[in-house]
């Protein structure tokens, strides 16, 4: 899954011609040599897969699993008494509990109160704290100027004026993802984003929140925790729950937004309607664009980062240099030897559908980033500023060799929630825009001056067979009668 795959058959291919060409080499030398040489090169497995440029297409996946919308409709429909209706707050106690987010034997609600939020901050080491605070203050500020960049408008038209104006939604859906490792930085990108953008409540769900979640919840400023995941979670919010014995209430969030797995990615596209998401994101994946200047061993530890994410993950390298790709190569097998479990499993499974591409330049690697659109790109070239303002197709942009993907992970201020799957041809990364309404005016104050719009109106109304507004407008005019005034005047004719 993701922006691009090499075929089965392209990767059989490929493995053929190595092979021809080590048997080619293999000829000129002894036979003790030969042993040695064949031996090293079949025990030494590329861990990124050579492909071809023709070989790379375009291939944009449904980020929405048929099986899990299923089971996520069904879901959904478990914990909604009427189609029209909010969640039954019982009912989600008991999905949440059936399937894992809560423990079985957990006597309270599905919320977990500020008071224990603020406990696991205050609980923390003093390092864990102080990282934890200088993130908030980063992702803040960077939100925070972006607020500022739109704001309302107001210009002259005939005879009046018009203008925009710019609002937050009331409350807020963010997700923060509990399964492999907690990530405390998505709640602090969500939910402090939905700050900054001015909602007035803001909800935040994450199933089994480990203390260093909880603590992320209370710096954000987020009102309502929801130890729930999955599609149960992203229900919760879109519908909303009525306060009773089982729990609080939760009020029905305008936008839900935040990364998760598969049922969540199941669950938002079913409620995109009756409220706002922010995507339907895919697996996550990096791209590198790296020459003959790159460092390959901050390469390899920048693609193992994302390998690690999921098994689904997927690691790319294009460069015009074939030195770079077999350095970087070799670098990731090296570094992965001494990657902890299971994130070196986990590694290793995603660096299966990950790949390496020799361009013949640097403008031929930017070609093939703009078609794939990855999530995170890097730029690890001579003028790398000039290289990444070249590139047009891309979720998160990382100049240069010290501008690690990983620093946008943590909070270096804009967000790490960002279009995956090719989708960044046409979108960009969560922020403060998602919980905006830019909602548009006007009204006339001069009659008079307004008559070249009126007319123009009635022209362009006809022009499209809306009698109804062309008689509208009519009624704005100070020189044409309407024309059903017309008709009751020749008695109807």
């Amino acid at each position: 899954p993701g922006a691009t795959s090499m075929p089965r058959a392209t990767w059989t291919t490929t493995n053929h011609l190595v092979l021809n060409l080590l048997l080619l080499s293999l000829a000129v030398l002894s036979p003790p040599q030969r042993v040695l040489a064949f031996t090293a090169a079949m025990s030494s497995p590329r861990m990124l897969s050579p492909v071809s440029p023709a070989d790379v297409s375009l291939e944009i996946k449904d980020p929405v699993d048929p099986t899990a919308l299923g089971q996520a409709k069904d879901i959904i429909a478990e914990l909604r008494p009427t189609p029209n209706g909010r969640v039954d707050a019982a009912k989600l106690l008991e999905v949440a509990k059936r399937l894992g987010d809560i423990p079985a034997d957990h006597a309270g609600s599905y919320t977990v109160s500020a008071e224990v939020c603020k406990k696991a901050f205050d609980d923390l080491a003093e390092a864990d704290r102080s990282a934890l605070v200088n993130i908030y203050r980063r992702v803040k500020t960077f939100a925070e100027a972006q607020r500022k960049s739109v704001t309302d408008i107001e210009i002259d038209i005939p005879g009046g004026k018009a203008g925009h104006t710019v609002s937050p939604c009331r409350a807020a859906g963010c997700y923060a993802p509990g399964g492999r490792y907690p990530l405390p930085s998505s709640v602090i990108m969500t939910a402090v984003t939905a700050r900054a953008a001015g909602c007035d409540t803001v909800v935040l769900a994450s199933p089994r929140p480990a203390p260093i979640t909880l603590a992320a919840a209370h710096i954000a400023g987020a009102d309502l925790f929801l130890c729930v995941g999955g599609a149960q979670a992203v229900a919760a919010m879109a519908y909303g729950i009525v306060e009773s014995d089982a729990g609080a209430a939760v009020p029905p969030c305008d936008v839900i937004v935040g990364p998760g797995n598969k049922w969540v990615t199941a669950a938002k596209s079913i409620v995109s309607g009756p409220c706002g998401i922010d995507m339907l994101a895919g697996p996550s994946e990096v791209l590198v664009i790296a020459d003959e200047t790159a460092n390959a061993e901050v390469v390899a530890a920048d693609l193992i980062a994302q390998a690690e994410h999921d098994v689904v993950a997927r690691a790319i390298l294009l460069s015009n240099s074939q030195t770079i790709i077999d350095d970087v190569d070799a670098a990731v097998a090296e570094q992965l030897a001494s990657l902890p479990e299971p994130n070196q499993s986990t590694a290793r499974e995603a660096f299966k559908q990950s790949f390496a591409v020799l361009c013949d330049s640097v403008d031929a690697c930017i070609s093939i980033s703009d078609d794939i659109a990855p999530e995170h790109l890097e730029i690890q070239t001579k003028d790398a500023m000039e290289v990444g303002m070249r590139c047009k197709n891309y979720g998160g942009l990382f100049v240069g060799e010290h501008a690690a993907e990983v620093l946008g992970d943590y909070g270096a201020g804009p967000n790490h929630t960002l279009p995956t799957g090719g989708t960044g041809r046409y979108t960009g990364g969560l922020s403060v825009f998602n919980f905006l309404r830019i909602r548009t005016w006007m009204r006339i104050d001069d009659k008079q001056a307004s008559q070249s719009m009126v007319d123009d109106s009635i022209v362009m109304a006809r022009l499209e067979g809306l009698e109804g507004h062309a008689r509208a407008a009519e009624n704005r005019s100070t020189t044409v009668e309407p024309s059903y005034k017309k008709k009751k005047q020749n008695g109807g004719n």
